[in-house]
């Protein structure tokens, strides 16, 4: 399986170098140069896999320059009971008729970013020792993938970690998470300005690529297709749970600002998954669902990017999107290029009515939710099943209700635990959300972090001092 870039170039290369490389050199995206099909035979084979399983059978469609035996090894590792808290890894449960929820956040930062940062930490380690080289890893958060990539590469031999976060705007247990790890390998820089920002960072550090080659700069973001390509399992292991023939199609709710999350669900359709609709749920920064209501795509700009009680969704600028444009526009890479020049120097995609058309086909539907509908969310469920969600599985939720259809399962999917968002979840219960006993007292740690402006070079000089 080869690999080819959503701008043209630096393509044919396999998936240990792109692993590594993470942003391609022209600024794309890395996808391969086609999808591998599943069939019915194909479902009914993988449909009573444990999950592990599933995602050797997955990942060994998209990865074959690593020996099938060391691939297993790293999956084997990886997706493991005593890591997940479940032998299922993400388990699916009922919520109401037709409704249920998809469980990916009872990882070790209790964000769905586990399953696919886990799996990326031991393929880094893997990959790196086999080559004898070092990485410094460059990455943006704007809550979760943060803490999930440092927890999957703190101590991993031969990984430094560089997260740029927003300062101020995450959770305090999601910045707890992060700025309490004192791992010499670990650095957590703070950045006076929003997520839009930070991942503008990485991208321009990237971008130079003289500096990247210089100082072995690579990417945990879902812009590393390694990420992407393992969140495509959790998509398959709900439907088997959802349904009891391979055939039945069935509907994914999905909470997502950055589009990877959702992107995986694209994937995981071009392969033959059943899927009738991706619904995307995003909250007041609804550029998203803004364009697939519309068609029109407009950039924020850090003013107009609301800080809101779904910080993980914060995002005005969606890094993955140009993945499922390239698709969406026939894998065409010079209209691609041209359409995302446009986006970087205007703020905004100007498609063609036939565009439109073509990318309306793809079956997405999408709505927004407000900081109150995340409260009446959180209330109703608590109230009526005694479960409790946090801020962003409500935002799916009140958005896929919205779009469930008789006969359709809708599955949910759950991106982080309500401990991570307690104050929210006591302004709408009255209660603090139920906390694992192992993160008891996070926020009072020390904690370790640098603060930086909005500057490239002061960055590079930061990552070519501790890398």
């Amino acid at each position: 399986m080869k690999y080819l870039s959503t701008r043209g170039e630096g393509s044919g290369r396999g998936f240990s170098e792109i692993l590594l490389e993470g942003l391609a050199p022209d600024g794309g995206l890395y996808l391969p140069e086609r999808y591998p099909r599943i069939d019915a035979t194909t479902l009914a084979r993988w449909r009573g896999l444990s999950y592990a399983e599933l995602a050797f059978a997955l990942l060994a469609l998209y990865i074959d320059d690593i020996p099938a035996g060391d691939l297993r090894a790293l999956v084997e590792r990886t997706y493991t009971a005593e890591v997940f808290g479940d032998p299922r890894v993400a388990p699916l449960r009922p919520l109401e008729p037709g409704v249920f929820v998809l469980g990916l956040s009872n990882g070790p930062t209790l964000a769905f970013k586990d399953l696919a940062m886990q799996f990326l930490g031991h393929a880094f380690e893997y990959e790196l020792a086999r080559r004898g080289r070092t990485l410094n890893v460059l990455g943006a958060t704007s809550g979760d993938t943060g803490s999930a990539a440092e927890y999957a590469l703190k101590g991993k031999r031969g990984v430094s970690v560089f997260m740029l976060s927003p300062l101020g705007r995450m959770s305090p247990f999601q910045q707890a998470q992060m700025f309490s790890l004192q791992d010499a390998n670990i650095h957590n820089i703070a950045v006076e300005g929003v997520f839009d920002d930070c991942q503008d960072l990485v991208k321009a550090v990237s971008a130079d690529l003289a500096f990247k080659q210089r100082h072995a700069i690579g990417t945990v973001n879902s812009i590393n297709w390694a990420r992407l390509v393992a969140q495509v399992v959790y998509y398959f292991a709900g439907y088997f749970q959802a349904t009891t023939s391979n055939d039945q199609a069935v509907d994914f709710a999905v909470p997502t600002g950055n589009f990877g999350n959702i992107c995986a669900g694209h994937v995981a359709r071009q392969m033959g998954l059943p899927i009738h609709r991706l619904v995307l749920a995003t909250n007041e920064n609804d550029v998203l669902d803004e364009f697939f209501r519309t068609g029109r795509y407009r950039v924020r700009s850090a003013a107009e990017t609301h800080e809101t009680s779904s910080p993980s969704m914060d995002i005005s600028k969606a890094s993955n999107f140009e993945r499922f444009v390239f698709d969406a526009l026939g894998r065409d890479p010079a209209r691609t290029r041209v359409l995302f020049a446009e986006v970087e120097s205007k703020r905004a995609l100007s498609l063609t009515a036939d565009e439109r058309a073509r990318i309306a086909s793809f079956g997405f539907a999408s709505g927004r939710s407000t900081a109150d509908d995340r409260l009446a969310t959180i209330r109703a469920v608590h109230a009526r099943h005694g479960e409790v969600i946090d801020p962003h599985t409500a935002d799916a939720l009140k958005v896929g209700r919205e779009h469930a259809e008789a006969g359709t399962p809708m599955i949910v999917l759950e991106t982080a635990l309500p401990a991570k968002f307690n104050a929210t979840v006591h302004e709408a219960i009255g209660v603090d959300a139920p906390r694992p006993a192992r993160f008891a007292g996070i926020e009072d740690l020390p904690r370790r972090f640098t603060t930086m402006t909005v500057d490239v070079e002061r960055l590079k000089a930061f990552v070519a001092e501790n890398g």
